[in-house]
Parts: structure tokens; C-alpha cells; sequence
């Protein structure tokens, strides 16, 4: 059996090639306006955001009541498992992407909730500002204090 650590991990890494192949940007461990953190927040070339939450068992699924509060800050919201995970568990007012190491796919479509263009706003610039203090570290190891991350 698969520890879940490591299907969060392979099941992060497929989803994010699934929606690199769709034409979205993304990363992982996002922290919202809100104090909570999306595990993929993705970005479409047309400014639509995606929040991608990762489940890797039916008891993450059952002891996690944050993952509504996501729909605040994307114009959707998907969950991410693995083909092992029961999808009839899965809330069926959200996407649904099965995902392994190596790939993934979109079972179901996400309802569209599209955000107020001052809140897209924000997150963009959160977006930007993340993905670019990243590279930053990424250069510079020792510049991490006081970055988004």
C-alpha cells in the first residue's frame, strides 16, 4: 500500500502535467487571502483561476470541512485523486480530476463561479508575486526571510 504522503505527492505531480498539457500554470502550496492554503492553484492564459485540493484517502476527504471555503478564491474548484479513491466520496458540486504520477485526467468539469475582477486581481498578483519569489530562492538560497512563498 501507498503511504499518503506519497500519493499526495504523485497525484500533485499528474495534476499538474494534466493542467500544464490544458494550458494553465501552476503551483503548489498557495496561500490565500483567507490563511488558508490551496495545494495547486493553476492559471489559464485567459486569467481563470483553478484550485486544485489533493485527496489521497477517504479519511483525508472526511476530516478536511476547509475546502469550500476555496471557491472564494478560483472560478473553480476541483479535487485530485488517485484511481484507488472511491469517486462516488467526491462532493459532486466540484471538478473531479484522477490523476497518477505520470498524468492525469478531468472526469468531471467544474461548475464555473467566476470572481469579482478586483479579487481576480489580487490573486493574480498573488500568483505572480509567489512564482517569482520562488525563482528568487531558487538563485538566491539565503533570500527566503519575508518572501510569499
Amino acid at each position: 500500500m501507498t503511504s499518503r504522503p506519497a500519493t499526495t505527492a504523485a497525484v500533485t505531480r499528474g495534476a499538474q502535467r494534466m493542467l500544464r498539457s490544458a494550458g494553465l500554470t501552476s503551483l503548489t502550496e498557495v496561500s490565500l487571502p483567507s490563511g488558508r492554503r490551496a495545494d495547486l492553484m493553476a492559471l489559464g492564459g485567459d486569467g481563470e483561476i483553478w484550485i486544485v485540493e489533493i485527496k489521497s484517502s477517504p479519511e483525508d476527504l472526511r476530516t478536511d470541512h476547509k475546502w469550500s471555503d476555496y471557491r472564494a478564491h478560483c472560478d473553480r474548484l476541483f479535487f485530485a485523486v488517485d484511481g484507488a479513491m472511491p469517486i462516488d466520496l467526491m462532493p459532486a458540486d466540484a471538478g473531479l480530476i484522477v490523476a497518477d504520477a505520470f498524468g492525469g485526467a478531468i472526469l468531471r468539469d467544474a461548475p464555473l463561479h467566476r470572481l469579482a475582477g478586483s479579487t481576480r486581481r489580487s490573486l493574480l498578483l498573488r500568483f505572480a508575486r509567489i512564482g517569482a519569489d520562488r525563482l528568487h530562492v531558487i538563485n538566491d538560497p539565503e533570500a527566503g526571510a519575508g518572501l510569499l512563498f
